[in-house]
């Protein structure tokens, strides 16, 4: 009897993951059509975004890639408009290819886990710690007062300064003869 609906061969695809998970574990094999290329790792650069950042720049169709408007990719001799655009660019797969990477990741052991951990665990507590010696409140709120109480001081102390200069510059500036024959001796004293 013929039957258009497909069945599946259990033995035959059970097979085939056997061979692919050799595959993966083995090293590639370099052939004439597959390239060995590197697991994917970590950037070891900072991207550059911010430095055409609000720049004008004039671009005519004679500018070579690199000059024209947008960020340029120098592995894969190509220019991207905008950074989010560019950002998206260099993490993918074409410009990995272009760099001799794959887009596998190396599997991460069970002490490298451990490592991470252990790293991560340490870095909170530090920062815990910091919290609580830059949270001092009552010390912080000590110091706040005294402060103020220097401004108030330090503001009195002008307010003084400046009522005096003012006193003694009004006295200073009476001239006894101009007094005289103005008819007043002084201003209230």
């Amino acid at each position: 009897m013929t039957t258009y609906r497909k069945t599946w061969d259990k033995d035959e695809y059970a097979q085939k993951a056997k061979d692919r998970l050799v595959a993966e574990n083995e090293p590639e094999i370099v052939s004439e059509r597959k390239v060995k290329r590197e697991l994917l790792r970590p950037r070891d650069h900072k991207v550059d975004l911010d430095s055409k950042l609000g720049k004008t720049m004039v671009v005519t169709k004679d500018s070579p890639s690199a000059m024209q408007g947008g960020y340029y990719c120098k592995v894969c001799d190509c220019v991207v408009k905008d950074s989010i655009n560019y950002l998206d660019h260099i993490n993918g797969k074409k410009h990995q290819r272009n760099l001799g990477m794959s887009m596998k990741v190396e599997r991460s052991t069970l002490e490298q886990v451990r490592a991470r951990f252990d790293k991560n665990k340490r870095k909170r507590e530090d920062d815990e710690k910091n919290k609580a010696e830059d949270y001092d409140l009552e010390a912080r709120a000590q110091e706040r007062q005294e402060e103020e109480e220097r401004q108030r001081a330090l503001k009195r102390q002008r307010k003084k300064d400046k009522k005096r200069a003012v006193a003694g510059a009004g006295e200073e500036e009476l001239d006894p003869e101009l007094a005289a024959i103005m008819g007043f001796g002084g201003f209230g004293k």
